[in-house]
């Protein structure tokens, strides 16, 4: 598993004019060559009617699986240049489909690449994209009287409160960097006197939105 990625925080739509031209751009994550195939599917059955249903993805932890498609625009002038966009982003496990109604008004080979690069690239703005961050999740039982300083500690420290379970005890999930967890453990066990029972939780992708 990767440490950290860059994907879109799931699915979104935007749609922009160029030339009386409409650009629809749909975005969403995927997991699996399957899932891009059959969201581009219901994307051209949505607009059986358009002009042209263009798509392009990149999937997996080396993007070892990448497909651009002009469905039927001149040869390279839409799939690639919105593969293009992915690449540079570096965005994984991602497919956008732009879906183009003709305006009647001919771009070009380089307005097409344009367009579809700005539909696309735009679309992804739209939707927003994540950073997934591979995290331990840290649990700490204490006695119900320790809960007050635990919380105000850890929510005034760099780590980042999961949850806290309200039990028979208290049980507070923290989110930490797999490298800092022999750090964490001693932090709070100093900060507890020793009375917290901490334990390792599973390893999760913790996802923060990245500034566009």
């Amino acid at each position: 598993m990767l440490h950290h990625y860059n994907t879109v925080k799931g699915y979104g739509e935007h749609e922009i004019s160029i030339e009386r031209s409409r650009f629809i751009a749909y975005v969403n994550r995927v997991e699996t060559e399957e899932d891009a195939q059959e969201f581009i599917a219901s994307i051209k059955k949505k607009h059986h009617d358009a002009n042209h249903n263009c798509s392009a993805y990149m999937i997996g932890e080396n993007n070892l699986i990448q497909k651009a498609n002009d469905d039927g625009e001149p040869s390279g002038t839409a799939g690639v240049p919105m593969l293009e966009v992915l690449k540079k982003r570096d965005l994984k496990d991602t497919v956008v489909v732009v879906t183009r109604y003709f305006g009647g008004i001919k771009l070009g080979a380089g307005g097409l690449i344009r367009a579809y690069g700005r539909a696309t690239s735009e679309g992804l703005n739209a939707t927003g994209i994540v950073e997934r961050r591979l995290m331990r999740v840290m649990k700490t039982k204490i006695d119900y009287t320790w809960l007050g300083k635990v919380e105000n500690e850890v929510r005034s420290s760099h780590y980042l409160l999961k949850e806290i379970h309200y039990l028979d005890s208290v049980e507070v999930d923290v989110y930490v960097e797999e490298a800092a967890k022999h750090q964490f453990s001693d932090w709070m066990t100093e900060l507890t006197n020793g009375q917290g029972d901490i334990s390792e939780g599973n390893v999760e992708y913790l996802e923060n939105p990245l500034a566009q």
